[in-house]
């Protein structure tokens, strides 16, 4: 099956004052992401311009100069483009440098239509900038909605075009580490360390290294035993010390560019060293120790947290898990450990409040996951921008007693000084025609890597230019996509889960309203809603979640009269005759947004048909087909959800609207 490009597509463009530039270029550099970057311009220039690009060894007017300046004010991944008599000069602080020059050349080409005079500098607000596939080696994804792997098939790695073209698509959003297998690393992937897989991982690694990108592999904790034959992983037990360092020589002789492992361990069945009475530093620093010499470093997720709870049991609390199991441990993990912390203390709802571990650790390295795969947030049927929420995370202000106190400031490395930092995606990819199944939810893929790089675009600028580039440059095609895409989060939470809730999914798969669905769960309860409450006290009379943030937040979350009310629900049972600021009661807020939500949904319906014809007819009806979609789920949210708690409370709607 043939594969679109995504925001590379490259539409034809008639200016004649920016084609001049594409016509010859000077290089004074050399290596393969050099190489890649040249590529890259002569397929822009043909598909834009239907040009050669001349390669030349003297510039004056009228082209593009390419050249490294190692000693400048440059990050190694930094770069400037600068316009002067009609010459372009991408400098880079390294060829990786140069490399997302030259993609951000492009990307202004397209987008802005206007060279004259550029002068950009930017370097990278993240040192470290991931995507975790969670590709499984049979050749499935889980929670992947856009396909099967298109790294993986029947046990076999794949290796094709394809997989160049995703290596572009990630370069020119400056993705610069992969990890490329799903953390539950089950069955035959348990070998992808082996003998069996290093030829074509090696391949793999040699096409990401030609554009920036260095590959990690996911790690099963287990391996000594399940690979190795021993009878124990004690991290502190000699004989599993000996052979993870083995092992980790014989991987890195046989795999170049492999920046190291990802861990999930002690979570959801997966194998970690609890079992032997140890705690995560001495789990990761055993790893660590053995990649170090390589240049190694170890990623070890703090999704931890007991998965076999009593719902009778109103203390424990999920939300509390990461922070409990590992701020007693800050400081003792060694410096090529790096903490992966989700963005929010339960698991990628559509509004949850920041995870207090992150920024709570000063002497450990951390990097803050976020998921691009839509699994409780529409699993990419339904339109859900995400780089909106992720804006809000980012400018989030956590008072750690530190100037420099936001989330952005954090796993920058600006706060406490760190280096190995940065963001992490679960991304949203397969092997579908067009890489993401919706063709919307591409914007949450580019926004990501382009937000990673520099926290300070916002989701319009973002989308603006993602629209551009997939679509095209007509302005009213840009106007009604861009109110698409910045509307369909709030929607998205309006039909689905009020005032910080979150769940009410139906169980496994996660798509579609089941209030109750995990609510008398061992997975831990959600609403608690009563006919009198909704809600759940994680203040310092209740399980105490609350108490986990640093002071000012500390209070904040406290007191319902100084909750933020988008979160109310989260930190506090509450009376559905409670009165919100907007002068709504809860169960008029429940009933209202739920009713909003259906006709937001119909309003980006309108929308988007008024562009037929301005997109290829292909992906217009792609695009309808999950709208309608997303209609029929928006309203069975609507209606399950207004009628659980119609039923649970018989408050009549101010309204007088159908609930059943």
């Amino acid at each position: 099956m043939k594969w679109e490009q995504a925001w590379l597509e490259y539409k034809k463009l008639d200016n004649q004052e920016i084609k001049k530039y594409f016509s010859k270029v000077l290089v004074k550099a050399e290596g393969e992401c050099i190489v890649a970057a040249l590529d890259e311009l002569d397929r822009m220039a043909k598909k834009c311009f239907d040009q050669e690009v001349e390669r030349v060894e003297k510039i004056s007017d009228n082209g593009i100069v390419i050249a490294l300046d190692e000693e400048a004010d440059l990050d190694q991944e930094g770069y400037t483009l600068k316009e002067k008599n009609g010459l372009i000069t991408v400098t880079g602080g390294s060829q990786k440098g140069v490399l997302y020059g030259v993609f951000a050349l492009i990307r202004n080409t397209i987008v802005k239509q206007d060279l004259n005079n550029i002068n950009i500098y930017s370097v990278p607000s993240n040192p470290l900038r991931f995507i975790n596939h969670w590709d499984n080696i049979d050749g499935s994804i889980e929670r992947g909605y856009s396909g099967n792997s298109f790294f993986f098939e029947n046990a076999q790695v794949i290796i094709n075009e394809r997989t160049v073209d995703y290596a572009r698509l990630m370069a020119s959003i400056g993705i610069n580490s992969v990890v490329i297998n799903n953390v539950n690393v089950l069955g035959q992937a348990k070998e992808l360390i082996t003998e069996r897989y290093y030829e074509k991982i090696s391949e793999i690694a040699l096409i990401f290294r030609q554009y920036g990108i260095r590959l990690f592999l996911s790690l099963n904790y287990a391996a000594p035993m399940n690979i190795g034959g021993l009878d124990t992983t004690d991290p502190l037990d000699e004989a599993v010390i000996d052979w993870w360092n083995k092992k980790i020589q014989e991987v890195y002789a046989n795999v170049p560019n492999l920046g190291g492992f990802l861990v999930k361990a002690d979570s959801e069945g997966q194998p970690g060293p609890f079992a032997y009475g140890r705690d995560h530093a001495q789990g990761a620093n055993v790893l660590a120790r053995a990649v170090k010499p390589h240049g190694g470093i170890i990623v070890w997720r703090c999704f931890v947290y007991n998965c076999q709870q009593d719902w009778r049991d109103l203390k424990t609390d999920r939300a509390r898990a990461a922070y409990d199991n590992f701020i007693d441990i800050d400081g003792k993990f060694d410096d090529n450990v790096i903490l992966q912390v989700k963005n929010g203390p339960m698991d990628f709802q559509i509004r949850e409040p920041i995870s207090p571990l992150i920024g709570a650790m000063p002497k450990t390295n951390q990097i803050m996951e976020v998921q691009i795969a839509q699994e409780y947030t529409g699993q990419q049927i339904d339109i859900c921008y995400l780089i909106p929420m992720f804006k809000d995370i980012l400018s989030f202000h956590t008072h750690c007693a530190k100037k420099d106190d936001k989330i952005s400031d954090i796993i920058s490395g600006k706060t406490y000084d760190h280096i190995l930092c940065g963001m992490a995606a679960v991304t949203n990819t397969g092997n579908d025609e067009n890489w993401t199944g919706h063709d919307f939810a591409a914007a949450n893929l580019y926004g990501y890597g382009r937000l990673a790089w520099n926290t300070n675009l916002t989701a319009e600028e973002i989308g603006t230019e993602w629209i551009v580039q997939t679509f095209g440059q007509d302005e009213s095609l840009i106007e009604a996509s861009l109110k698409i895409l910045m509307m369909s989060r709030l929607t998205y939470e309006k039909y689905t889960s009020p005032l910080g809730i979150g769940w009410m999914v139906n169980p496994h798969h996660h798509y579609g309203p089941n209030v109750d669905g995990y609510e008398y769960d061992r997975w831990g309860t959600y609403h608690r809603a009563t006919h009198k409450t909704i809600g759940i006290d994680r203040s310092s009379t209740g399980t105490g979640y609350a108490t986990q943030y640093f002071k000012d937040n500390a209070e904040k979350y406290e007191h319902i009269e100084t909750c933020p009310e988008e979160l109310l629900l989260f930190f506090h049972a509450v009376a559905y005759d409670y009165e919100l600021s907007s002068g709504k009661t809860i169960i008029q807020h429940i009933y209202d947004t739920h009713f909003e939500g259906v006709k937001d949904v119909e309003s980006m319906i309108i929308l988007w048909k008024t562009l037929k014809g301005k997109v290829s007819d292909k992906k217009h009806e792609r695009v309808i087909k999950r709208l309608n979609m997303q209609l029929e789920n928006a309203t069975e949210w609507r209606d399950i959800v207004n009628s659980y708690f119609y039923r649970k409370t018989m408050v009549e709607d101010e309204s007088g609207r159908i609930i059943y």
